[in-house]
């Protein structure tokens, strides 16, 4: 009978193995790619529509969203605290330093919300929302594409401080950014394949004016810039004034996801610090530059991997946290 038994449990797990083999175990519950596919069938369709139009409408909004996502994500998890805005008991992440004047998106988050809520109401989390929205970003911009685990739930509150010292900044050496990668469970094969998202977006003058006119406080720019490049920078890039100008943080294909980024670093052309600090500070880092500058499509492979590998960072899942009716406020 015990036999019996025990024949009978294997052919129960054998009977699951394949729709477990789309979970992914984040500790605290499982997020699997299904999750909405019985209580809201139309959810993906509906924020791939909505991120496709505000993308068509301007080009650089695929960048936003992506790095909405990972700003999400570095502070408590993949849990849309940072699209909370402030209130008597809630001091919002947009006001840090990270993301003041540089956040954006949020109206696309808005939209795409309330559409959802329209379509099956108090069902589909504004963190899972964020998620597919930065894979449907990538997509459209000629990256990869992945299938996204889901089945996150929203915080029910925000951290200030959290975003302030956890998000990676431009000016941050290479042991400090690998650390605060490091602390969320990502390595360093992640850092470098996320670090190529910045083949899409903008850079403001203020991120990078250091390098291009005091680096290290000699009064002369960084020397692994290339200087042509510095002295191009420098003509709408003031030392003073300017701050919110924008450049392309890719100069050669701003608006198409590839691997140029990971060319550019190698011509000594990365225009933040804390991206030329990928091939100068560190070998492991430079030989994947390396790699990736020769192989588009083992970029867009890992790309792939460390996306899914960030979103799956302290998700609140099952009774924890709550499906916000409106992505800035929680539920009253």
């Amino acid at each position: 009978m015990a036999q019996f038994i025990n024949l009978f449990m294997v052919f129960i797990l054998l009977s699951f193995a394949p729709l477990c083999s789309f979970c992914y175990n984040t500790n605290v519950g499982y997020l699997y790619p299904q999750f909405y596919d019985r209580s809201c069938p139309r959810a993906l369709e509906i924020i791939k529509s909505i991120v496709a139009k505000a993308v068509a409408k301007e080009a650089r909004m695929a960048a936003s969203l992506l790095r909405l996502h990972f700003h999400d994500c570095f502070v408590k998890g993949c849990d849309a605290s940072i699209l909370l805005d402030s209130t008597g008991t809630i001091i919002s992440e947009k006001r840090s330093n990270p993301n003041r004047n540089s956040a954006r998106g949020f109206e696309v988050i808005d939209e795409i919300k309330s559409a959802l809520e329209k379509e099956c109401p108090h069902t589909v989390s504004c963190a899972d929302i964020m998620t597919l929205a930065a894979r449907d970003s990538t997509v459209l911009t000629g990256g990869p594409s992945w299938e996204v685990p889901l089945g996150r739930r929203d915080s029910r509150g925000a951290s200030l401080s959290g975003s302030n010292q956890n998000i990676p900044a431009p000016n941050n050496t290479f042991q400090t950014i690998l650390t605060k990668f490091k602390l969320k469970g990502l390595d360093i094969v992640d850092l470098v394949a996320l670090s190529g998202s910045h083949t899409i977006g903008n850079a403001r003058c203020i991120s990078f004016r250091q390098r291009i006119y005091n680096q290290t406080g000699n009064g002369q720019p960084d020397y692994t810039l290339d200087q042509s490049y510095a002295a191009q920078l420098r003509t709408r890039c003031p030392k003073s004034g300017g701050d919110q100008n924008l450049f392309f943080l890719d100069f050669f294909s701003p608006t198409k996801f590839d691997n140029n980024y990971f060319k550019n670093l190698l011509s000594f052309k990365g225009i933040l610090n804390s991206d030329e600090v990928l091939v100068t500070k560190n070998q492991i880092s430079l030989e994947l530059v390396k790699k990736y500058a020769e192989n588009n499509e083992l970029f867009f492979e890992q790309f792939a991997k460390s996306m899914i590998k960030m979103g799956n960072i302290s998700p609140l899942t099952g009774s924890r946290g709550e499906i916000r009716k409106n992505c800035r406020k929680i539920n009253t």
